[in-house]
């Protein structure tokens, strides 16, 4: 159990890294020990030891104990690495310290006369066995954790229950149970375990190993004291201290040997580390438990066996106390357990947002009529937050001048990247739990960024990610060889030979499938035959009858390539199988011939090695049977393409959203302006090169992501009505029976989805007009623009739509990947106001199936902010400007507002993500229940803000400005809550308000605007026909690209 909480807590991805450095540091300490502590043993111990029994002590006294090794230096904040280090290294002594016992228990070494080579295939299989049954066992208790219908009362229990198994399995097959036990521990990890059941049995384990602790101490304890006393002396006392010295001496020594490759593996290591490392050969409850095997092996039997438990016992008491405080207090003392600067900046700023946070939410809360009399002197007081930042002693700096600490732009984006590297595995962690990202995907992504980490300067890509997954391409190339070889039937020569009646019979023959199973049956039943003609005695006795049947079956080989010549004439050689038959049928008429002319002339050697060879030849006649198999070996390799396209699919998914949500937080990562935007640029450039894999990925198998966003889509959708359910519960709503079994119910779609099926075919392009949001699956609009839409074909490298061109109407991508190339997104500023926003750098989107190019440009009648160009060949379901316009007009007012409200959410979303990370946006819940809607600003026109009706106003078109203080808001914006009357200052400024979960009645009040986004319609349709009217004539050049109806 012990030796499963310490396996349990070591990252398996770190201990991987640093595997060949621990399991060196593992064996030079086992090798030391051997020499300086065995000598030492046998030198100063006046008890008289036996060889045998020396050397078993001095394995026991230099095991290290993996729990307490590293106790003290958890609780200082000591690096993960160096603590798995530690423990990874303690791992590899007890297990080879329990296999060694194992072998002079099982008392091999007297039973075999190969003594050395035996041992050496001993252990090698003990160690692999061991590990084989600890991986089995892992699979089995993660399944068992990772069922949706266990609690956790039954998870626990059958957990602790495998444990056990595990070891007793382990060692009732002459197995170490020990190393079982440390595979089935690195093998889990987070995602083993259902979200928020790792606490509860992380706690569990260690409530109960401290007991089973205690318990092993108390009761060795008492066995030394039923002892004879007289065996006590002061010679005890002082080989006591000399093994004390001489254990902290061979660690150290090993430290001193192995620093140079540990210097050369890890960049952060350093003669400070060497120091406190030496400190942790802290001795534990493993050596205790052994002690008592060493009288029991010993070759002679010593009058006071209660010795050995008396000093394994003083040792480990004294380590743990000497050498655990002498860790920590070197730690402290080295200064490396203190926090570095770009680190102690990165906390400031945290706190500092944090802070803001608290000031905001008492600046609303005193708005609350129920807290009037609140005395918010002493809230601000109570909640002000003071956090003492750990210092270095070798580079102590007051914390009110760390920003004025000149540090260089390296060491903060190192320490940035450290950061960003914490916050993607979180984000792939919370992913998982929230069923957007498989197990396997968040688990290959968690160990790549583990991996990439130690690498000084190094951002995670998505091309790092796929390297690390290993590249398809073979699978494909094996499949593609896999398809030239396979066998067709040409069933299209029936028409060639008009009333033949011959030729159509023996065409009827070859082309049905009972002539081609009879070929097959023919090469099965020559199996028997060819065994004994292999087999050289039953040859000899058959001899004659072996030629019989092999010209019969030469004879229907004949028979099987004139019947298929005589249908296919010259085409019989166009099929590669038709080839292999033919050369079959005149191997085996040569070896008919060669067997006659041995006969003839049975003194030519020659001859008769040459027919013997083509006898073994003979074999060639069952490799059609592999056109069986091929079909069957493309259905597997298309089933593994298709599961490498839906993994690499959702990792590179997962890594997109993992880049959203370390944009989300870089500013509190770093508060220097220049690391800020080097590390927004590093970010957006990652992100865009996965979405760019996400649409080759997507036109490379879309079929297979149809189907893994379809499932992602139920899977989110069921985890809603879980979380729903969830709240109805606490509420009282539902109660505790009705609960469990709706809960029931929906974990029961949730485990019916591992059979989802893993391709779904394409939908029709007339089918894709149901994606389109602001249609709402409505059949009179989609009808209405099926009439009018057409199909477009782009080829590679074709550009759909150019920078300040005029629109010509709509894209929807049905398939293929398009990237748009611009300046940074205006949104309707003025460009007096623009210039002003500093950056000029291009900006880069790739846009995938189910994107719509050119949505905004027709909103406004303005010319094109961005050049489209196909990244692949790319077709599209295309609706012209004039068909737009009309759907506005038919289907007035309500389309155009609905448009706008699509964009308005996902600009809001796009750059807001974090403050609108609780409200409940979606498209349709918009329009049905006007949780938000959409006003517009034209130039000097004023409105109103009224924060009970209005929660958060977000400027996602033009600017706007502030009628009392008159700072400008440019889009995209919040406006702070200070903000009362604004005023437009762009042509056209688009507001979206979000309204509170249950708005304020409020309307008896003129200055507060509550009406609807319908309501509003009727002001922004009016001024859109006059701004029309104005400024742009209802024309426009069309594209020369081919269009086709729409069925």
């Amino acid at each position: 159990m012990i030796i499963f909480m310490a396996a349990l807590d070591v990252d398996f991805c770190i201990l991987k890294n640093v595997f060949w450095q621990v399991l060196l540091i593992g064996l030079v300490s086992l090798l030391m020990t051997f020499i300086i502590l065995g000598y030492v043993v046998l030198k100063f111990n006046k008890d008289l030891w036996d060889l045998q029994s020396s050397i078993l002590f001095s394995m026991i006294v230099g095991m290290t104990d993996p729990v307490h090794s590293v106790n003290s230096l958890k609780t200082i904040g000591i690096s993960k690495t160096y603590t798995d280090i530690i423990r990874g290294e303690s791992m590899i002594i007890c297990g080879f310290t329990s296999i060694c016992f194992g072998v002079f228990r099982s008392d091999f070494l007297h039973i075999s006369m190969f003594t050395e080579f035996r041992v050496i295939l001993g252990l090698c299989l003990d160690i692999l066995g061991s590990i084989i049954c600890g991986y089995s066992c892992s699979r089995i208790i993660q399944f068992i954790l990772t069922d949706l219908f266990s609690n956790t009362l039954t998870s626990i229990i059958l957990c602790i229950s495998m444990v056990y198994m595990t070891f007793y399995i382990g060692e009732s097959f002459g197995m170490s149970g020990m190393i079982a036990l440390v595979t089935v521990g690195l093998n889990f990890d987070s995602l083993s375990f259902k979200p928020r059941i790792e606490v509860t049995i992380t706690k569990f384990l260690i409530m109960f190993s401290s007991v089973y602790q205690q318990l092993i101490y108390t009761f060795f304890g008492i066995v030394i004291g039923c002892g004879e006393t007289k065996y006590l002396r002061f010679h005890t006392v002082v080989f006591m201290l000399i093994l004390f010295a001489t254990v902290n001496f061979v660690r150290l020594l090993t430290i001193v040997l192995v620093s140079p490759l540990l210097t050369h593996a890890n960049y952060e290591y350093n003669w400070r580390w060497g120091i406190v490392i030496a400190w942790s050969g802290i001795k534990g409850i493993f050596s205790l438990l052994l002690a008592p095997d060493i009288h029991n092996l010993a070759d002679q039997k010593v009058e006071s066996p209660q010795l050995f438990i008396l000093y394994v016992q003083g040792i480990s008491l004294m380590t743990m106390g000497i050498n655990s405080y002498m860790m920590a207090h070197s730690a402290r003392t080295l200064g490396l357990c203190a926090t570095s600067l770009p680190r102690q900046m990165a906390i400031q700023n945290a706190i500092k947002h944090i802070q803001e946070i608290i000031q905001n939410t008492i600046t609303l809360f005193k708005t609350e009529k129920v807290l009037t009399n609140v005395n918010w002197t002493l809230v601000e007081e109570k909640t002000k937050i003071e956090y003492i930042i750990p210092s270095d002693a070798y580079n102590n700096v007051s914390h009110d001048d760390i920003e004025e600490e000149s540090l260089t732009e390296e060491v903060l984006i190192e320490e940035a990247r450290l950061h960003v590297a914490i916050i993607q595995m979180s984000s792939f962690e919370k992913q998982c739990n929230d069923g957007i990202l498989s197990v396997e995907a968040a688990r290959i992504l968690i160990s790549a960024t583990k991996s990439f980490c130690p690498i000084q300067g190094k951002f995670m890509s998505i091309y790092d990610v796929s390297t690390y997954v290993r590249a398809r391409s073979w699978l494909i190339k094996f499949k593609n060889m896999l398809t030239s070889l396979e066998y067709h039937k040409d069933k299209a020569l029936f028409i060639l030979y008009g009333d033949n009646k011959f030729l159509l019979f023996v065409c009827h023959v070859v082309f049905s499938e009972e002539f081609e199973y009879a070929g097959h049956i023919i090469t099965v039943m020559y199996i028997y035959p060819m065994i004994m003609h292999l087999w050289p005695m039953a040859r000899e006795l058959n001899v004659s009858g072996l030629i019989s049947v092999n010209n019969y079956f030469v004879f229907l080989y004949i028979f099987q390539a004139a019947m298929k010549i005589i249908s296919l004439k010259r085409k019989y050689f166009h099929q590669y199988w038709n080839t292999l038959e033919f050369l079959i049928m005149l191997v085996g008429i040569i070896d008919i011939f060669c067997i006659y002319f041995v006969k003839l002339r049975p003194d030519n050697f020659a001859l008769i090695q040459m027919t013997v060879i083509l006898g073994y030849f003979r074999i060639i006649r069952f490799i059609p049977f592999i056109k069986l198999i091929i079909p069957l070996l493309i259905n597997i390799v298309d089933v593994q393409i298709k599961k490498r396209l839906r993994l690499m699919y959702s990792i590179t998914k997962g890594y997109v959203k993992s880049q959203e949500d370390t944009k989300l937080l870089i500013k509190q990562i770093s508060s220097r302006e220049s690391v800020y935007q080097k590390l927004y640029e590093i970010l957006e450039t990652n992100k865009r090169d996965a979405v760019k894999e996400l649409g080759l990925i997507e036109h490379e198998g879309r079929d297979v992501v149809i189907a893994l966003k379809t499932r992602q889509a139920i899977r989110r959708v069921i985890a809603k009505a879980l979380k729903n359910l969830t709240f109805l519960w606490s509420r009282g709503i539902i109660d505790k029976h009705e609960g469990i079994e709706m809960n029931k119910v929906f974990l029961a779609k949730i485990k019916a989805l591992n059979n989802f099926p893993m391709a779904i075919p394409p939908p029709t392009p007339d089918k894709y007009l149901h994606n389109i949001v602001w249609l709402e699956n409505k059949d009179v609009l989609i009808e209405f623009f099926k009439e009018r839409a057409k199909l477009a074909y782009f080829d590679y490298g074709d550009v759909i739509c150019r920078e300040g061109e005029m629109p010509q109407g709509i894209y929807l991508i049905i398939s293929g990947m398009a990237i748009l190339h611009s300046s940074p997104p205006t949104f309707g500023i003025d460009s007096s106001l623009r210039s002003e926003r500093g950056s000029k750098s291009m900006f880069t989107e790739y846009c995938t199936s189910g994107d719509i190019i050119g949505e905004l440009s027709c909103l406004l009648k303005r010319e094109t902010e961005y050049t489209a160009i196909c990244e692949t060949i790319l077709q599209a379901c295309f609706i012209s400007l004039e068909d737009l316009y009309e759907g506005f007009d038919v289907f007035w007012p309500s389309l155009e507002y609905k448009i706008w409200l699509k964009f308005a959410l996902s600009v809001a979303y796009q750059y807001f993500e974090s403050s609108l990370i609780d409200e409940d946006l979606e498209f349709q819940k918009c329009v049905t229940f006007n949780l938000a809607y959409v006003e517009t600003l034209s130039s000097y026109n004023e409105m109103t803000i009224d924060n009970v009706t209005m929660k958060f106003v977000i400027i996602v078109y033009g600017s706007v400005i502030d009628t009392k203080t008159e700072v400008p808001y440019l889009a995209p914006c919040i406006l702070p809550k200070t903000c009362e009357q604004i005023q437009g200052t762009s042509d056209l400024s688009k507001l979206l308000v979000v309204q509170p979960s249950d708005p304020a009645k409020n309307t008896d009040d003129p200055k507060v605007m509550v009406s609807t986004g319908l309501r509003m319609s009727q002001r922004e349709y009016n001024w859109k026909r006059k701004y029309e009217e104005r400024n742009f004539p209802l024309s426009w050049n069309r594209s020369q690209t081919t269009r086709i109806q729409l069925p």
